[in-house]
């Protein structure tokens, strides 16, 4: 077939109008992906980029086409039947004859070596689907570059998905002004006011901007278009209503790219009425989820729970839902312009209320479930697992303290997380709901009394010994009064712990003791029998009576083995540590320091592996390594402040680390430890589990 009289061999690529920012690890993916298939499709949500994205990757391969990147845009097409038409007229050849438009297509791209850029498929993707495998097997030198929402599902089909730009806060080791968003808003910030620049004036205003928005390019860049009239902190207030406040950036714009309201309506118009639903039901969720929640929240009324699965599949087809896979299996995510566009519409359905509630009962049962399963075999998945679950976990709680009636529910759901606030490094927020819950329900009663001894177990874990001894007395008293007997050994406990930490051996022993006697050959291994015994042992060490204390370290390692409890077996290693050390089996007490890590890290206890450094440390000093001492001893203060009062503020541990803080000093002298120390301060807490495990690259330490 002739050469048409409108085509030009470099083809008809758009310019590009603004700069690209960002996006090096992508582009260099669809580039490598067009290498090994034919047909590329570039996914993601409205506003995420996939046109800008195709077009910029269009212009850096364009010489690798001897006849030209070609480029068709089927946004404003309605109509199936006009797919291969608007392709023609975008090559120039004007086709006049009665045959079929792919056969008119296909003939003219024979051999020719092109790049055929389809943008905007999503609402014709069968038709595109149809064409694609037919132009591909007639054309063996045409490679084709699609754009949609969701993928073509053709044959030999390469998917990538663009995501949104990164956001400051994403990778904690990189400088907000090196962030892709905070650079795209800087850039067209600049186009629309010329010397606007992001500095240290407005840089944590601008990089909140870029998390509120999600990181999507188009809300960034119609963010940018308002500083015309508002500064970026007042863009920042405002934006309570991003859909109305980022409207109306370009003219020219398509009419769905003229809002972000649009550009979220256009992919909301695209979805089946079940799928429109479920992205409404779904915007309860925070962060994300997994199916069964999603099952168990949105099921009924419309959406029957075996079907979720498939509408759910639509939605992440539609790059509404992010897909992807954790350690505690795949999950499901609704980025938060997406979640609110369906908050509105759930809104309107006059669900919210139900789903809410629906919402809270899940992770109610969720966490009892946790609770129950922590002592066993599964404790590091439950860990994994619970964490993920954290944005949800607020959510609910919020729900609870917000509403005076679900307040009772509340207190059950706050205080059956006791092991997320504790052991998974949740300390202060714990506390934090907790005293809100207590604060929100004063009668007396049972679920009162586990809130108050929960609440005693943070606040001594965080070195807030006053307070923990008014939550644990005060747990004790309300316990008589509600008729839970329960709760009253708890309180005994918790404060058998609080006097263990003020060096009251005697009341320490006493109390712990009852704990003791009352849980053991109980089902409740933590937080009753386990933790009392590893206290006890410490108080017991304290005293002298090393035998002993080592004795019922044996026993709580055995049960911990026994049942597949980790947590506390990491804490009964420490504990032997000390008793290892003190009866100078220096390289006994290092292994036993160094289990306790190694099972530590697992659950990122900042408390225990720091507990665990300052034994070690003085191990070392013991062993002659007074500057590898006081590494240690710099690294484990400044991860001390991380999660509390360092040594808990208490005689029991400040007693022994001023002593080798002491002695170390001594040794090394002032500016020689201070340099030592100092340098320790500077590892992060891998860094120092790293280091204290030997696996470490000393020579790093160095300035």
């Amino acid at each position: 077939m002739a050469t048409p009289s409108g085509w030009r061999r470099e083809g008809n690529l758009p310019a590009e109008l603004t700069s690209f920012v960002g996006r090096t690890r992508l582009l260099a993916t669809i580039r490598q992906r067009l290498h090994d298939s034919r047909l590329v499709t570039v996914t993601g949500i409205g506003g995420v980029g996939k046109s800008r994205t195709a077009l910029r990757i269009a212009h850096l391969v364009r010489q690798e086409f001897k006849d030209g990147v070609w480029y068709a845009d089927l946004a404003r097409l309605q109509d199936s039947g006009m797919v291969q038409h608007t392709i023609t007229a975008s090559l120039g050849i004007a086709d006049q004859s009665h045959r079929a438009g792919s056969e008119t297509l296909a003939e003219w791209l024979g051999d020719r070596e092109i790049l055929l850029i389809l943008d905007t498929c999503e609402h014709l993707v069968d038709a595109c689907a149809e064409l694609t495998q037919d132009l591909l097997s007639r054309a063996p030198n045409l490679r084709i570059i699609a754009t949609s929402r969701r993928s073509l599902n053709a044959p030999g089909e390469f998917t990538v998905a663009v995501p949104p730009l990164a956001v400051p806060g994403d990778d904690p080791s990189e400088s907000p002004y090196t962030n892709e968003a905070v650079q795209l808003f800087a850039v067209r910030g600049s186009a629309v006011v010329p010397d606007f620049v992001v500095d240290e004036s407005n840089v944590q205003a601008v990089s909140e901007l870029c998390r509120r928005l999600d990181g999507i390019p188009l809300a960034i860049e119609l963010a940018a278009v308002r500083l015309r009239a508002l500064s970026v902190e007042q863009i920042l207030a405002l934006l309570a209503d991003r859909f109305s406040l980022l409207a109306g950036a370009s003219r020219t714009a398509l009419p769905r790219h003229q809002t972000l309201r649009a550009a979220i309506g256009w992919s909301h118009e695209l979805c089946e009425p079940a799928e429109r639903l479920l992205w409404a039901r779904l915007s309860v969720f925070a962060g994300d989820f997994d199916l069964d929640a999603a099952r168990y929240v949105c099921a009924g009324d419309g959406l029957d729970a075996a079907t979720i699965l498939n509408v759910i599949s639509g939605l992440v087809d539609k790059s509404i839902l992010f897909s992807f896979t954790t350690p505690v299996g795949h999950r499901y995510r609704l980025i938060d312009t997406l979640r609110q566009y369906g908050a509105e519409w759930l809104e309107k359905l006059g669900e919210t209320e139900t789903l809410r509630r629906r919402h809270r009962d899940h992770y109610l049962e969720l966490a009892q479930r946790g609770e129950h399963s922590w002592s066993g075999p599964r404790q590091v998945h439950w860990y994994v697992r619970m964490r993920q679950e954290h944005d949800n976990i607020r959510v609910a709680l919020d729900y609870c303290l917000s509403d005076p009636i679900e307040a009772k529910v509340g207190l059950e759901l706050v205080s059956s997380l006791w092991f997320l606030w504790v052991a998974c490094g949740f300390a202060r927020e714990g506390a934090v709901y907790l005293e809100r819950a207590l604060a929100a329900s004063r009668v007396p009663s049972k679920e009162r009394c586990k809130a108050l001894w929960v609440l005693a177990y943070i606040r001594s874990a965080q070195g807030d010994l006053p307070g923990a001894l008014a939550a644990a007395e005060e747990c004790s008293n309300e316990a008589v009064r509600a008729g839970d007997s329960g709760a009253v050994i708890l309180a005994t406990k918790m404060q058998g712990t609080t006097a263990m930490l003020q060096g009251d051996a005697k009341k320490a022993t006493a109390l712990l003791g009852v704990a003791i006697e009352f849980h053991r050959g109980g089902r409740e291994l933590n937080p009753g029998l386990l933790p009392a015994i590893v206290e006890l042992s410490m108080v017991l060490f304290a005293q002298g009576d090393y035998e002993e204390a080592e004795g019922l370290l044996v026993d709580c390692v055995k049960v911990c083995t026994e049942r597949g409890e980790q947590w506390l077996r990491s804490y009964a290693w420490y504990a032997t540590a000390q008793v290892q050390r003190a009866t100078g089996r220096h390289r006994e007490a290092l292994e036993s320091g160094k289990a306790s890590v190694r099972i530590k890290r697992h659950f990122h206890d900042v408390l225990g592996i720091v507990l665990c450094v300052d034994v070690m440390a003085g191990l070392y000093l013991e062993m002659g390594r007074p500057e590898y001492t006081a590494h240690l001893l710099g690294a484990a203060q400044t991860n001390w402040r991380t999660f509390g009062l360092p040594q808990f503020g208490a005689p029991f541990f400040t007693n022994e680390h001023e002593q080798c803080v002491k002695e170390c000093r001594k040794l090394l002298g002032d500016a020689a430890y201070q340099d030592a120390y100092d340098r320790g301060t500077r590892l992060s807490l891998t860094e120092l589990i790293e280091y204290a495990l030997d696996e470490f690259d000393e020579p790093s330490l160095a300035d």
